[in-house]
């Protein structure tokens, strides 16, 4: 069963300081998958404990025990991350492979062998593994950055410039949110 056919509704909407609204989704399974939203920046002590932002945190719901999963991108000079629910279904989306393909192998050793599970500490950060701040460009400071069911860790400067060319993009290819089902 693909997320595109499993059929989710929001369970509830929640308010934060600052007219911020987040929503909860939980499909038939059982699931509930965070949505992150918006774009925060925080420092990063000598240790590399980074605070999570308040509205992620809310948004993991009863998941917060779990922590949060990341890894590298393929894709960007980022960290990747997810809640343990979207990493659940991503394992299940996997079990589309043969196990032992070469196909399997590649995309699970690149995304499950890279992972690392984090949790937070009583003050909600996390640490940052030396090898994902490296690969990221981080230094100081790190922009998080909600992208609705996954979640981008970035070096500022570095999201300042993606920022600029996912727009670019989305504008060249005149991009728009594709309809579900029969919606409209």
């Amino acid at each position: 069963m693909t997320s595109q056919s499993i059929p989710w509704y929001p369970i509830y909407i929640h308010a934060l300081p600052f007219g911020v609204l987040y929503l909860c989704f939980k499909c038939k399974l059982g699931i509930i998958l965070a949505l992150f939203l918006s774009t925060y920046t925080n420092k990063i002590d000598k240790k590399g404990r980074v605070s999570v932002p308040a509205p992620f945190r809310s948004a993991l719901a009863d998941q917060l025990h779990h922590g949060i999963v990341l890894f590298g991108s393929n894709q960007h000079a980022c960290i990747e991350g997810f809640d343990w629910a979207k990493m659940d279904e991503i394992g299940t989306r996997m079990d589309h492979y043969d196990l032992f393909s070469d196909d399997q192998d590649d995309l699970a050793t690149t995304i499950f062998g890279e992972s690392v599970q984090l949790f937070f500490d009583g003050e909600g950060r996390v640490t940052l593994p030396l090898d994902l701040i490296e690969a990221a460009n981080i230094s100081d400071k790190a922009t998080f950055v909600g992208l609705g069911r996954k979640f981008q860790i970035w070096s500022p400067d570095m999201f300042a410039r993606r920022k600029e060319q996912a727009r670019g993009a989305a504008a060249e290819r005149n991009l728009t949110i594709p309809k579900v089902g029969g919606a409209s």
